[in-house]
């Protein structure tokens, strides 16, 4: 298996479960890269991801302050230098196990970015007010952007690395989340979900996000909804085009053995 992936992974104040995360991901054969942005931590995230040095993949950066997980997640992509990158959270809800379901439909050229759907192999929640307000995000998506999706809140997002970095993403938070969504439907490509497992952790256990992160999320999708492209992307860039137009006379089928020779 070629090591073509690099793993971006934004952390705060995630201390007790940083390790076993960077661990596990370096485990995965297709990793070529790991990216790992301490978001102004106090509690040794950065000592533990400095731990992880000695393997020549790994790069570790540093905000001096908290900025977000938006703002994290954009000073990695400036370093990744695989062709195709995932986003993988620091407090073990999402297992680094499933990073080939995860990219096996870009290595096929059926896709150029794919969500890990929470809920379908097997999920572990923690509140109904929270799995309820993801499916009103979710729905509120597929509404402003005639689309069908069915977690955009998803924090297992993987894709080309040229995509990612023509998104001109800004968000500094969670609205990272919407704003990759909006962004790449804004431009025209199918998102393609898969099913993950995922191990929810509850406010004790530190999960950070809130009512009020959904509410931003809302007004993150309106906004990008109603933007113009010119004034979301700058320029337009015949990249999206070709890849478009290549991706429409792809196979929605994984080719079978001899498949293509008959």
């Amino acid at each position: 298996m070629d090591a073509n992936l690099a793993v971006i992974v934004p952390a705060f104040n995630e201390a007790p479960t940083l390790g076993r995360v960077l661990h596990r991901v370096l485990l995965q054969p297709c990793v070529q890269q790991l990216v790992v942005v301490d978001d102004g931590s106090t509690d040794g995230t950065f000592e533990v991801a400095q731990g992880f040095l000695g393997d020549r993949r790994v790069s570790v950066y540093r905000h001096p302050s908290n900025r977000g997980k938006g703002a994290a997640v954009r000073t990695a992509i400036e370093a990744v230098t695989a062709p195709l990158v995932i986003i993988q959270d620091a407090d073990l809800e999402y297992d680094p196990l499933e990073y080939q379901i995860m990219i096996s439909p870009l290595l096929q050229g059926r896709a150029d970015v794919v969500y890990g759907v929470r809920g379908f192999a097997g999920q572990s929640a923690y509140s109904y007010w929270f799995v309820q307000g993801n499916r009103l995000l979710t729905t509120a998506t597929n509404v402003l952007f005639n689309c069908y999706i069915q977690d955009m809140e998803s924090g297992f997002k993987a894709m080309r690395t040229e995509l990612m970095r023509r998104l001109s993403l800004h968000g500094n938070r969670f609205d990272i989340e919407p704003e990759i969504t909006a962004r790449v439907l804004r431009l025209g490509y199918r998102i393609h979900e898969v099913p993950i497992t995922y191990y929810a952790r509850s406010r004790e256990e530190g999960k950070k996000l809130t009512w009020l992160d959904g509410a931003r999320a809302l007004g993150t999708l309106l906004r990008l909804r109603l933007s113009s492209k010119h004034r979301l992307f700058g320029v337009e860039d015949p990249y999206h085009g070709r890849r478009l137009k290549e991706l429409s006379m792809t196979s929605r089928l994984p080719e079978l053995p001899g498949e293509r020779a008959a």
